[in-house]
């Protein structure tokens, strides 16, 4: 009922989770990141326990691999789920289990995974891998949605549009945006519009709030207007 990415950005050692379907919420269960370490995501026949369990072992240091594998033994339900994972050890991992509804599979490279059921066919995957690997151009979050939206254009989830979702985590604690469309008629297309209001203030304020280095941040009023109009004016052409 759902495709989805996850991606490792290995030049920020950012994460992200792009995830489309023709269910409600799917930003609620599908997507789970460990910030700098891994991500998760659970789907078809969604074990909401996979993703609290899967970051857990990546946090442990448990392999790509192996976090497939020891998630999904003990389930019974394993055959009508479909999972796929980035590890403690960098690469990825997926697999789909034999009465997952088709057109069903699995995509795993160096960088990233693709992984979806119920969809319109093959291409869904293929094209958002192609999408992927073509639009390194475009700043992550754009890439992500924009490899979403071709493998929608190949005819996505076989039953429709609902909900989608963006989250993506670089090196601090929380995330660095985290978008979810719950119930819309055009998901993705909405995901695109929030991520572009997130450009007009959230994107440059992210910049002043606390981190681990900084655990106070800045709170300067002042300080952090002026700096988010000078980083707005550092964008126009």
């Amino acid at each position: 009922m759902t495709w989805s990415i996850i991606f490792h950005e290995r030049d920020s050692a950012r994460i992200g989770i792009a995830v489309a379907t023709k269910f409600f919420a799917v930003g609620a269960r599908v997507p789970n990141i460990a910030p700098r370490k891994g991500a998760v995501c659970t789907q078809a026949m969604t074990n909401p326990l996979y993703g609290p369990h899967g970051l857990r072992l990546i946090r442990e240091g448990v392999s790509a691999a192996d976090v497939v594998r020891l998630l999904t033994t003990p389930d019974a339900g394993r055959e009508h789920r479909q999972l796929h994972v980035m590890g403690a050890d960098g690469r990825f991992a997926a697999r789909t289990g034999a009465e997952c509804v088709p057109w069903c599979g699995h995509w795993t490279g160096d960088d990233f995974s693709v992984a979806g059921n119920m969809l319109a066919g093959p291409d869904v995957v293929a094209d958002t891998v192609r999408a992927l690997r073509e639009r390194h151009d475009l700043p992550l979050p754009r890439r992500l949605i924009a490899a979403m939206q071709a493998g929608e254009a190949a005819g996505g989830d076989k039953r429709g549009k609902q909900s989608a979702a963006l989250i993506i985590y670089g090196d601090q604690d929380y995330s660095e945006l985290d978008l979810r469309v719950d119930d819309h008629v055009e998901p993705l297309q909405e995901l695109a519009r929030l991520e572009a209001v997130s450009r007009e203030r959230w994107t440059h304020f992210r910049a002043y709030m606390p981190t681990r280095e900084n655990p106070a941040g800045i709170f300067d009023r002042a300080e952090i207007d002026a700096g988010i109009t000078r980083s707005l004016a550092a964008e126009q052409p």
